[in-house]
């Protein structure tokens, strides 16, 4: 017999993003979170020994490499929440005019506006230190710092036919949520559109597209489109079964995060975060309801905003700036990394990871903050449509 205790799940026509919803808060959270996670990461490695490593480790360093261990899965909330929230904002808009042509702007804008000039800071940020010159603009595509590698990057070629522009390694998720943005309306379109013609076009070329691309960046498709899946997906549910359900997402994290693989992603890793994604994302669809107005429930969503707006910035250009900093921790201190046992060596390291917070944190007030503005006046240049027959303007898409 079925009791009213057990969990309902109610399909949805419109993908819900009300801010003061607990999801969007965990959302927010969460790539603020994950950001932060990838540039500790990368900031330990470049600067500590591995763990195994150190003989006798402080105990706030082996907390500091468990929990930065959980990079791997930061990158695949990435993944989770691009397709919760970009494919599914397409899918609520998919039947709109012009609703490609929006999206096609979104996308580019959102990726260009941040890309453009962390490469360009990337390139002088490697001449500075000696690590790239001039000459190397007009380089072969192999060339990380050559313009073959700054526009194929823009278009998500690194890993497929180019290098990560700068070495700048976490660059090979921009190539796949690039494809993914690329597969997914061809996908929309080839399911959805009562055009026959073009529903065979975007057919082919999805397939096409799938068969060229490395097997791992199309494996890695189903993780998305998870997330769109589960963007039209409400549970509901007790309280108490939502406290269940975060105990088994922590501990199905902790688990991949010590068994698992954590180096890569490639089609070895897939059934694991598979799984991860499942446990995050059934948590999410349950949490789809208003959050109390408290002052703490303000706070949080405040700061999670707050630090979700500039992740992207963070994630693009902390390598770059861990490159800087290592090269001048080098130069004018005379160290090539740190010690785990030394103090003023964890004083050091704090003040990096507060420097490239903040150097991502301004970097996103001169370039991220201003893609919607960007956004806005190319849609009014292209989408603009016909004055109507009374002379009044007709109103431009969103």
């Amino acid at each position: 017999m079925v009791t009213s205790n057990l969990p309902r799940v109610r399909y949805q026509r419109h993908a819900q993003f009300d801010e003061a919803s607990w999801h969007s808060i965990l959302i927010s959270v969460l790539r603020g979170l994950a950001a932060f996670v990838v540039a500790t990461a990368h900031l330990r490695a470049a600067m500590y020994p591995a763990l195994r490593d150190v003989a006798d480790p402080p105990l706030w360093f082996q907390a500091l490499a468990f929990t930065s261990g959980f990079a791997h899965q930061a990158v695949l909330v990435f993944f989770v929440m691009s397709g919760w929230l970009v494919g599914g904002s397409l899918l609520n808009r998919i039947g709109e005019p012009r609703a490609v042509a929006n999206y096609a702007i979104d996308r580019v804008t959102r990726l260009w506006t941040v890309l453009i000039p962390t490469f360009v800071l990337t390139f002088l940020m490697a001449m500075a230190i000696g690590n790239a010159s001039h000459a190397d603009i007009a380089g072969a595509p192999d060339n990380p710092y050559s313009a073959f590698a700054f526009a194929g990057n823009l278009v998500g070629l690194q890993g497929v036919l180019l290098p990560d522009f700068g070495n700048n390694f976490p660059l090979w998720s921009l190539a796949n949520e690039t494809w993914y943005y690329v597969l997914f309306p061809l996908l929309a379109l080839a399911c959805m559109t009562r055009d026959h013609v073009l529903r065979l076009a975007c057919g082919a070329a999805l397939v096409a597209i799938c068969f060229l691309l490395p097997g791992a960046i199309v494996g890695y498709f189903m993780v998305w489109l998870l997330g769109v899946a589960f963007s039209r997906i409400r549970i509901e549910c007790s309280t108490g079964m939502r406290w269940v359900w975060l105990l088994l997402l922590v501990i199905g994290a902790g688990y991949y995060r010590l068994t698992g693989e954590l180096d890569a992603f490639e089609l070895s890793t897939l059934g694991q975060d598979l799984v991860c994604s499942l446990l995050y994302l059934v948590l999410l669809s349950s949490l789809q309801f208003s959050a109390p107005a408290t002052p703490a429930v303000r706070r949080l969503g405040d700061a999670g905003k707050f630090f979700a707006e500039f992740s992207f910035s963070l994630y693009v250009l902390h390598v770059p700036l861990i490159g800087m900093l290592h090269h001048g921790i080098r130069t004018q201190l005379g160290l090539e990394g740190l010690l785990p046992s030394d103090p003023l060596h964890t004083v050091l390291f704090l003040t990096m990871l507060a420097t490239l917070v903040m150097m991502a944190y301004l970097s996103y007030l001169l370039f991220e903050s201003r893609t919607y503005r960007i956004r806005s006046a190319i849609k009014d240049g292209l989408l603009r449509q016909q004055p109507r027959a009374d002379g009044r303007p007709l109103s431009t898409e969103r």
